[in-house]
């Protein structure tokens, strides 16, 4: 589906957008895969200020229960926190409020997925049945 902005104006790019939008603290992002939260490019002393019990088995990435990682605090959907913001690993924070992945995880949790998802950043009201979707910008 196609997305117009008035004046038929190229949609933002994912850099463009996710600056746009802040984080709505759902927590879908840190539930939506088990495989997901996993060590990359971390260096060894970033990993060190991760809780052990925090840190799957074979030592790949964050632990999950239930699909979610064992640091999300809350109730997806609701507020959330993650208990080692300041050591979290970079794929965690590679995810952009209102980027691809985010989205993804909204959707798949059952939660709204227009844009912008934040009340703060202005009001974007869809019309999916004819593939266009207004925009005002933040005040």
């Amino acid at each position: 589906m196609r997305i117009a902005l008035p004046h038929d104006r190229p949609c933002p790019t994912l850099l463009d957008a996710s600056a746009a939008f802040d984080c709505q603290s759902c927590g879908a992002c840190c539930a939506y895969s088990a495989d997901w939260p996993r060590f990359s490019t971390e260096e060894d002393a970033e990993l060190d200020r991760i809780p052990d019990e925090l840190v799957a088995t074979d030592l790949s990435g964050m632990r999950c229960e239930d699909g979610r990682c064992a640091a999300l605090r809350g109730e997806v959907g609701k507020q959330t926190a993650c208990a080692i913001y300041e050591a979290r690993p970079h794929v965690c924070r590679a995810c952009m409020p209102g980027g691809d992945d985010c989205l993804m995880a909204r959707a798949a949790h059952g939660l709204a997925v227009e844009l912008p998802i934040s009340p703060q950043v202005g009001e974007m009201a869809a019309k999916r049945s004819e593939g266009v979707v207004s925009h005002k910008s933040p005040t």
